[in-house]
């Protein structure tokens, strides 16, 4: 009994049969190397002979560290690590360039262990580091010019660099369920690059006919919608689901 626990510690063994078995052709035409909820422990040293893939998959797994190595995938575009067990990333990360969608959430990672050559990824669209254990952001990270989202949800932050909050092309950042000092800064950051239209308000007198028949129109109808009893909804049941989901699933997929 000893022997199967240590032996199911090891985690499994993935070779380059199985490697090669997992490549799937992404939806614009790319090649993902998708080894994710396989129960690896260990990074497979025989995906380094499939480092001309576009995309790599390694989330849902029990990985503790990326080696240096991970310098061989030139061609990466896509990269999802997370819900594993890193502590760290390697240097080397930062040598990625063809990067632009990187994916570490749900790790064990430190603000002290995350590298600084991560604002070297200057390609970079979207970046993922919620549900770790970070206190704080690097103000490097502002480099990232080219950065559209951001997630830093589920950490232990209480402020976010400007350098990082005014990144020229941010659409979204997501840094709910952070400790911020009050409320309103919470919910700042909760959606601080959040866009709005302009608009305006105006008197019915300052109308024309024809407008202000469609805005009279508009408004009964509105009316009417708000008078509708709406029926009551059945509540869906799902007998077959057996494990509910966790935390970690809920926020990922939020994100």
């Amino acid at each position: 009994m000893a022997k199967g626990k240590a032996k199911g510690q090891k985690g499994k063994k993935i070779t380059l049969k199985i490697a090669k078995n997992s490549i799937r052709i992404s939806f614009d035409g790319g090649r993902r190397l998708d080894l994710s909820k396989m129960g690896i422990t260990t990074f497979p040293k025989c995906i380094l002979k499939l480092a001309d893939v576009d995309e790599l998959d390694l989330s849902r797994n029990m990985l503790k560290k990326i080696p240096s190595s991970i310098e061989k995938f030139q061609k990466l575009r896509w990269l999802d690590l997370h819900s594993n067990q890193l502590e760290e990333l390697p240097k080397a990360i930062g040598t990625l360039q063809n990067l632009f969608y990187l994916n570490i959430c749900n790790n064990k990672l430190t603000t002290k262990n995350l590298p600084e050559e991560l604002n070297l990824l200057r390609n970079l669209r979207i970046l993922n580091l919620g549900l770790n254990c970070l206190d704080s952001i690097p103000t490097s990270l502002g480099a990232l010019k080219e950065l559209n989202e951001i997630g830093l949800f589920d950490n232990t932050l209480t402020t976010i660099p400007n350098s990082v909050k005014k990144l020229p092309k941010l659409k979204k950042l997501n840094a709910k369920r952070n400790p911020f000092p009050d409320s309103t800064e919470q919910e700042e950051h909760a959606d601080s690059v959040k866009r709005t239209e302009m608009l305006y308000l105006v008197q019915d007198k300052d109308l024309c006919s024809s407008c202000l028949k469609m805005c009279q129109d508009e408004r009964v109808k509105l009316n009417k919608l708000k008078n509708v009893t709406p029926s009551p909804s059945k509540k869906p049941s799902f007998p077959l689901l057996l494990t509910p989901n966790s935390t970690a699933k809920d926020n990922q997929e939020e994100w």
